[in-house]
């Protein structure tokens, strides 16, 4: 029977659903196209009528996440827009670290993606200058004496690898996880201009900081 362009379209996305899903719990090589298949309710033939391979239905569901993520964040709250603390608050929080299926790619992946395909790489590359971008067009002064894109290259990697550091120690050091977590969280937003004292890491900063709207999309 020949599928519609509508229901095409409908298997496609349960697939990169699936797949982004399943890759950020267990990583691009911990799981295979075949349980891919069964998670998104398709056959294994299903998959490669979308996909030529595993790598392009890894970067489509990592690009896809990301999107999904930034227009997430972005969106305003409660009648406001989102800031720079409110993206370290949600970025740097335990509710982050121990959600790894609906987390930022960036971090769930970040150990795995130089090994993989360069159509992979290509799709982590774009989601990492998204960030970037995100943090930079919500930079206060600071007394780093660096460039704007510098200081936003610095937060980034430093977000990134410390929730991936926190969550590495995680089951072995509950309390050193925490303290990643509340470390990171701290410099990096005196980093980007945050002023006074950071009140943990579960979304209520207590920082005076301007209220620059987060918007500046790649």
């Amino acid at each position: 029977m020949k599928v519609t362009k509508e229901k095409a379209a409908e298997n496609r996305a349960a697939l990169v659903q699936a797949a982004g899903r399943l890759f950020r719990e267990r990583g691009i090589d911990g799981v295979g196209v075949a349980e891919i298949s069964v998670k998104a309710g398709l056959t294994h033939g299903a998959l490669y009528a979308q996909f030529p391979s595993k790598d392009a239905l890894a970067a489509e569901a990592f690009a896809a996440a990301s999107q999904e993520g930034w227009e997430r964040f972005t969106a305003d709250r409660d009648g406001r827009p989102a800031t720079l603390t409110d993206l370290l608050d949600y970025y740097l929080s335990f509710e982050h670290r121990d959600n790894l299926a609906t987390s930022c790619p960036l971090s769930a992946s970040a150990s795995e993606i130089g090994r993989q395909d360069k159509v992979v790489c290509a799709s982590f590359t774009e989601g990492f200058e998204q960030l970037v971008a995100l943090i930079q067009g919500g930079l206060c002064a600071s007394p780093v004496k660096a460039e704007n894109r510098r200081r936003a290259l610095a937060m980034a990697a430093a977000m990134i690898g410390g929730l991936a550091a926190a969550r590495g120690v995680a089951k072995a050091d509950p309390r050193l996880s925490n303290e990643i977590l509340r470390t990171v969280r701290q410099i990096v937003g005196e980093l980007g201009g945050e002023v006074g004292p950071v009140d943990g890491v579960r979304g209520r900063a207590r920082a005076t900081q301007k209220r620059a709207r987060l918007d500046a999309r790649p």
